[in-house]
């Protein structure tokens, strides 16, 4: 049989660690009487042995998946492992099914082990078309508990063989995963997430399935394990959790019939190209001079710059079509948008296409998964991935992303949703290729504070705000839609600061930036005749967003940030400095990132700089407890920085 391995492959021995775990599944007083996993202090349940064994049946040709685990109970919250979810897939010809259900709790009670097993009648079914929802719950779970159970599914789904998860919401000490696939049957494999495994062995067992026609195959047998698994524990700065969560996944590729027959499931992107370009959702769709002859006015179509035209065009389909938050490759009609004049992102997308190629230009469509629908696979094709699409074209040797979803976007941005690494260009002509998708240059936050009086025992000044690229959307959108309602908002948002008036700067939902000022006043704290100011009137971070002992996947900012903050005291002959903060000049590894701070008095003025700069927007998890330490500075500077007067 060929696999397509996309495994990680290790050429140490763990012999005696799986010799350990053969007999994992009894329960020991050792596993009864630790309460503590030392490498996750906040785990609510430790899984200590996880197996699966997968095999096609000699005789029924069922999928058999037989499961076994055994995990101890360290935290209240982790009682709940004791419920266990098993779902069965429905289909049209056949229905899985679930056997040989097994269960138990153990519990050290004064110092001898008793033994709960599982009952029948707190095994239950739920029903309905698409699958059967199988649900046990163990006894007599609780804190200290060890708990074990063990089940067989049958399939005749080959086309998705059972993958399997090594990680999951608890740490794992021990997975295995065992297989044996009939050399029929070619799966495209893949390894996902950056976890390794401890073993990856691979073998041929013969006749593994022999037929009473006389005909059998061969069985590829494998073994795949890793120990030491931390939990996946979600925190902001990703994308889904399916991006990341270590697995093993199965795609059907092929299948040689006894009978000689080749059925080639999983095809190459040549042969999708083709599929594409007559799809009535895709190919009819695009290019078609015939269906938007008569959309665009004269004075759009008129214009002899090409930058100039093709940001009018983009502009025309902003303001007279909107998107119904449909995003899939499904019934998509161009006929029925310009009818309507609402649709689906693909129809709204693709008449911006029809429109940009009828004006000369050259149009590619990007077919996307976004941020929540995880990476789109590159290994082989898998249309099902793809759940959106984006336009590139050039113009003047510069080449544009363009999405006509969102009217707070200026040309060339792409939704925060589609920053997503990479997307597939579709090129009739010359073929499909994979193509990055970034935001270029940085978004940046900036806040410029200027204390210009103190009267009567309090500040007054301006703060003058500009928010750029993706930081400017929310903030665009939101005084579009409700002006007032911004303002009270502004209002409740500074707390400790008096707002006197507010003002928008030449505000235009399309440009890429969005300003504010606000004329400010405010009473400082008073010990004595001094005063003793935190000088952040506006904190970019009230805490470190990065809280966990260890992250496995990725930070993913989605574009470059910037945060600027700018604060000038004119001091006059009213007050005097007593103290001052020391600077701060602190770097992330290879120059990927910085903060700087610094307060000087000058010429009777205090001027405050700080920055903080992420020169990348993604990185990879080695990088995790510096980012941590990173941003600790950064919160404990904005919470904890005092700069000290006194009042002449």
């Amino acid at each position: 049989m060929k696999l397509n391995l996309f495994l990680l492959a290790f050429s140490i021995s763990i012999f005696s660690i799986a010799q350990d775990f053969k007999i994992a599944m009894p329960v020991s007083k050792d596993d009864l009487k630790k309460n503590y996993y030392e490498k996750d202090s906040t785990a609510n349940a430790l899984v200590i042995y996880d197996y699966g064994n997968s095999f096609v049946d000699k005789e029924s040709f069922w999928l058999r998946v037989q499961v076994k685990q055994k995990t101890k109970i360290l935290r209240t919250d982790g009682i709940e492992r004791g419920e266990i979810e098993v779902k069965l897939y429905k289909g049209k010809s056949s229905k899985e099914r679930i056997k040989d259900i097994k269960g138990a709790t153990y519990n050290l009670v004064n110092g001898e082990i008793v033994r709960t097993p599982l009952t029948s009648n707190a095994i239950f079914r739920e029903e309905n078309e698409k699958y059967t929802l199988v649900k046990f719950v163990l006894p007599n779970v609780k804190v200290g508990s060890v708990i074990t159970y063990s089940y067989e599914t049958q399939s005749r789904f080959l086309q998705k063989y059972q993958p399997w998860y090594f990680q999951g919401s608890d740490p794992v000490l021990y997975s295995e995963y065992n297989t044996s696939i009939p050399g029929n049957y070619e799966y495209n494999i893949k390894l996902v997430g950056s976890l390794p495994l401890v073993t990856n062995d691979n073998s041929i067992e013969k006749n593994c399935i022999d037929l009473y026609s006389g005909g059998g195959a061969n069985c590829t047998i494998s073994k795949y394990a890793m120990e030491n698994i931390p939990a996946y524990k979600p925190e902001g700065f990703t994308t889904t959790a399916l991006n990341y969560t270590a697995r093993i996944e199965y795609e059907l590729s092929v299948v040689n019939g006894f009978d000689g027959s080749i059925d080639k499931i999983t095809k190459t992107w040549s042969d999708v190209d083709k599929e594409l370009k007559t799809d009535s959702d895709f190919g009819k769709q695009i290019s078609k001079k015939s269906l938007v002859k008569k959309v665009l006015p004269i004075e759009i179509s008129s214009i002899n710059n090409d930058l100039s035209k093709a940001k009018a065009i983009y502009q025309f389909v902003l303001d007279n079509y909107k998107w119904n938050g449909k995003s899939e490759r499904y019934d998509v009609s161009i006929k029925t948008l310009l009818k309507e004049k609402v649709g689906s992102a693909f129809e709204i997308n693709l008449l911006l296409e029809n429109l940009l190629t009828s004006n000369g230009f050259k149009v590619f469509p990007v077919l996307m998964s976004t941020r929540a629908n995880g990476l789109a696979t590159k290994v082989y094709p898998v249309l099902t991935d793809f759940n959106y699409v984006i336009l590139q074209t050039k113009i003047d040797d510069e080449n544009y992303f363009l999405n006509a979803t969102d009217p707070y976007l200026s040309f060339g941005e792409l939704p925060f949703r589609c920053l997503n690494q990479y997307g597939r260009l579709i090129d009739f002509e010359n073929g499909s290729y994979w193509e990055s998708v970034e935001a270029d240059g940085f978004s940046s936050r900036q806040h410029r504070v200027k204390l210009s009086s103190f009267e009567d025992d309090t500040f007054s000044g301006i703060i003058e705000s500009k928010f750029l690229g993706y930081h400017s959307h929310n903030a665009k959108k939101k005084f579009d839609e409700n002006p007032q309602n911004y303002r009270e908002q502004k209002i409740n948002e500074y707390s400790g600061i008096e707002i006197e008036d507010h003002e928008v700067l030449d505000f235009d939902k399309t440009n890429i930036d969005f300003g504010e000022k606000i004329t400010i006043s405010m009473e400082p704290e008073f010990i004595g005749n001094k005063i003793y100011l935190n000088p952040f009137l506006i904190k970019f971070f009230e805490e470190n967003p990065f809280k966990l002992q260890e992250r496995t996947y990725p930070i993913d900012f989605g574009y470059k940030d910037s945060y600027n903050y700018v604060m000038k005291i004119d001091l006059k002959d009213k007050l005097k400095v007593l103290e001052i903060p020391d600077a701060i000049n602190y770097s992330l590894p290879k120059k990927s990132g910085s903060f700087i701070f610094n307060v000087e008095n000058k010429d009777n003025q205090i001027t405050l700089y700080f920055r903080v700069k992420f020169n990348h927007a993604i990185y990879p998890s080695e990088f995790y407890s510096y980012l941590k330490n990173f941003m600790n500075k950064v919160v404990e500077t904005q919470k904890n920085t005092v700069i000290v007067l006194e009042k002449q």
